[in-house]
């Protein structure tokens, strides 16, 4: 004989099945006020997060020397020839033909200082400076002083280009240039290696790295 259910046995899975779907439920509030607070909660730690990443402008410690200020600095340095310091004049009102950047080249707590000065009408580099920052102020560590020359900074090291003309080159059409990079060692500049690009043979190729000669 077949018996249904019994009504306890019934009142027990609709008390179950009750408790299944408050249950149910209650995991459905949970987890939605856990998403939105979650959410509130990673905002301010992701505000941190790029905060932390977002880099500091080089020239950070060194920003109050400005482009009158590099001119200054070249002008009262002993270390520069009289030529350069002759050449260095404004080309339009008072805009010097000076290029001003800001690396750490040397190791010390500020920024090392590159100038480059320049002609006025074509912009040919005349010489180049690095001024390291000290605590009694910026000490020329560097200078090459043999037109046309500029320097700059490629990843921690001092790289400097010198155009190089052969008769009958005009001084926008260089033959090739020679590109030498210094590293500092031992409280100076020290020659890493150099390489020579001639122009006319150097077409979507790169320059070829030659041993140091001296």
């Amino acid at each position: 004989m077949h018996h249904g259910p019994t009504p306890a046995r019934g009142a027990i899975q609709a008390a179950t099945t009750a408790m299944a779907v408050l249950a149910a439920l209650a995991l459905f509030v949970s987890a939605c006020a856990t998403g939105g607070t979650g959410a509130r909660d990673e905002g301010p730690a992701h505000g941190d997060a790029v905060a932390g990443t977002t880099p500091v402008p080089q020239a950070a410690s060194s920003e109050s020397l400005d482009q009158s200020d590099a001119v200054q600095l070249v002008k009262d340095d002993p270390a520069v020839s009289a030529e350069v310091k002759g050449a260095l004049k404004p080309c339009v009102g008072d805009e010097y033909p000076v290029d001003v950047s800001y690396g750490n080249l040397t190791g010390s707590t500020g920024d090392d200082v590159i100038v480059n000065v320049l002609t006025c009408g074509d912009a040919v580099g005349v010489g180049s400076y690095v001024y390291r920052e000290s605590d009694d102020g910026y000490q020329n560590v560097f200078k090459a002083e043999e037109p046309p020359v500029y320097a700059e900074i490629d990843r921690g090291d001092l790289v400097v280009t010198k155009q190089v003309y052969e008769k009958g080159d005009p001084v926008s059409s260089p033959s090739g240039e020679n590109v030498i990079t210094y590293r500092w060692t031992s409280g100076r500049f020290m020659k890493e290696y150099s390489w020579h690009n001639d122009y006319s043979s150097v077409v979507g190729g790169d320059a070829t790295p030659v041993p140091e000669t001296g």
